[in-house]
């Protein structure tokens, strides 16, 4: 189940949103040559990543804001992003560009918290914009539970691409990221599951005083659940469809 746009993207240029993202993808690249260099990646991750061990040992605090813009591969690259540019523009409408800058690293250092409290002695290195875009994501399902996000859903030879009330899409999510934080080990490596439902709870926290600004429940009701911006046209593509 991947989400691949909403149906109300914000109307003002996501400045800080777009700066994110080349900033993200800036960094990956530059850092591609060391992946054919082990020691120097390991150099990396020691300086930059979060290493949880040297956190309970006073060190090395600034990993906390560094960590969330490494990523380890292409496709972890990707799908943040994705994630980031879907969700974010409308939050940064509603937040303002500055605050929505301030935003996003909280919740990236609440998640990078709430994965290291999980195991305070790990020695495995935590990177990714995950816990980050996961805010953001939490920040959105309080704003805009009703808006409409198209996701593309595939199951073997099953494709198909269908519009869902965001509260379904992102509540699925952040529960998948509960279950699997409860039940799969991540010792030896793996997802920081606890970074992302860390992170979609702080999110959802840090955007009440928002809403509650906007008027709460009364926001709801005057804008639908939705963006408060006219939904966009998608055309029907033209690309033939081939039966079985």
């Amino acid at each position: 189940m991947i989400p691949i746009r909403d149906h109300n993207p914000s109307e003002r240029t996501p400045y800080v949103t777009l700066c994110l993202i080349a900033l993200n993808i800036a960094i990956y690249l530059a850092g591609l040559a060391l992946f054919q260099d082990q020691r120097a990646l390991s150099q990396l991750y020691y300086d930059y990543a979060l290493l949880p061990v040297r956190l309970s040992d006073g060190e090395n605090h600034v990993a906390l804001v560094t960590s969330i813009f490494l990523h380890g591969g292409f496709m972890h690259l990707a799908g943040n992003m994705l994630f980031l540019w879907i969700f974010g523009d409308n939050l940064e409408d509603e937040m303002g560009h500055i605050p929505f800058l301030i935003f996003y690293l909280a919740c990236g250092i609440g998640a990078s918290l709430a994965q290291y409290v999980t195991d305070p002695t790990s020695t495995i290195p935590t990177v990714g914009a995950s816990g980050a875009i996961a805010g953001v994501m939490g920040g959105y399902l309080l704003l805009y539970p009703k808006a409409r996000v198209d996701i593309f859903i595939f199951f073997i030879v099953f494709f198909r691409i269908l519009p869902i009330p965001a509260w379904i899409m992102l509540g699925l999510w952040f529960a998948l990221q509960l279950f699997s934080g409860v039940s799969v080990d991540t010792s030896a490596g793996g997802v920081a599951y606890w970074a992302h439902a860390g992170g979609f709870i702080i999110g959802f926290l840090f955007t009440l005083p928002l809403w509650f600004k906007r008027g709460g429940t009364l926001f709801w009701r005057q804008t639908h659940g939705h963006p408060p911006h006219p939904e966009a046209r998608y055309t029907r593509s033209s690309i033939p469809i081939v039966r079985r």
